[in-house]
């Protein structure tokens, strides 16, 4: 996609008349020079991948470091059995962002969303809202796109690398995109995707990226549970209304300065942070 900013998104998108995935899926067409049909349809694999991953989640595996494993199971038992303050939908969030992130760490099929390591977030709330919403396959695609619109966006303005932005980039990518996402499927239109959207992305700023040990682990896998909350949190404040009294795109600006003053020990090379305490340390024997 060639969109530079949400401004950008939208402004196409009343020029076009076209709701946000659609301008999204005809600026990628135009830009891949392919048919639509054949995006639309990779994106539905990727969908459906998405759920296989999380299908295929195994609560008897644990990463060969031994950091990570079995957790989004424990997760998904207490929202089953017990009276869980976030409410039925969000247990199953916070379960089902672990277990994709644990599968990610134990090297099962994921899908990055934007990445790896932020694998949890997008896919635990769109699966979680088809599930209970009984909510087609095909709205659920077109609110997948409203999550690449929103990520490439970010990509191009700023960072979805934990290397180069903090994890900021990633996780909070993910639940800005996760935000917008869910904000479409609530009929939400184009200005609370985007300020939903920015609501996430502030929530995240400044966060960083200091892996135990070097390993996309801890505190990367339960992070995903956080920012798909997160994001869960700043839709319903969109779709209520509230708006954010930053712009849109200057949130993503301010993410790209931020990242840029992150010293480089808070970037990925588990020289600062969580990975120097004496508990990393342990692991790191």
């Amino acid at each position: 996609m060639a969109f530079s900013s949400l401004a950008e998104i939208d402004d196409y998108m009343k020029t076009n008349k076209y709701e946000f995935w659609e301008a999204v899926i005809r600026e990628e067409a135009r830009d891949s020079q392919q048919p639509e049909m054949d995006i639309v349809n990779r994106m539905t694999q990727m969908y459906r991948s998405m759920k296989e991953a999380d299908g295929a989640y195994d609560d008897s595996l644990t990463s060969h470091s031994g950091l990570s494993g079995k957790n989004g199971k424990k997760m998904a038992n207490y929202a089953a059995t017990h009276k869980c303050m976030c409410g039925e939908f969000g247990g199953a969030v916070m379960a089902k962002a672990i277990k994709m992130a644990e599968s990610n760490a134990c090297m099962k099929r994921i899908v990055a969303a934007p990445t790896a390591g932020s694998c949890g977030v997008v896919p635990a709330i769109l699966i979680t809202y088809e599930r209970m919403t009984n909510t087609s396959e095909n709205d659920m695609v077109k609110a997948l796109f409203v999550a690449a619109g929103i990520g490439d966006v970010i990509a191009r303005r700023a960072s979805i690398s934990g290397a180069r932005g903090g994890c900021q980039a990633e996780i909070g990518s993910a639940s800005a995109m996760a935000a917008g996402a869910l904000v479409c499927l609530q009929g939400g239109d184009a200005e609370a995707i985007m300020h939903g959207a920015a609501l996430a992305l502030k929530n995240m700023l400044g966060l960083v990226c200091d892996p135990v040990a070097g390993l996309v682990e801890v505190p990367c896998i339960k992070r995903n549970s956080y920012g798909a909350v997160n994001a869960v949190t700043s839709a319903q404040l969109a779709v209520a209304g509230i708006r954010s009294a930053i712009d849109p795109d200057e949130v993503i600006d301010s993410m790209r300065r931020i990242g840029n003053q992150l010293p480089a020990c808070l970037k990925e090379t588990s020289e600062g942070g969580l990975a120097t305490t004496e508990s990393a340390r342990h692991y790191q024997s």
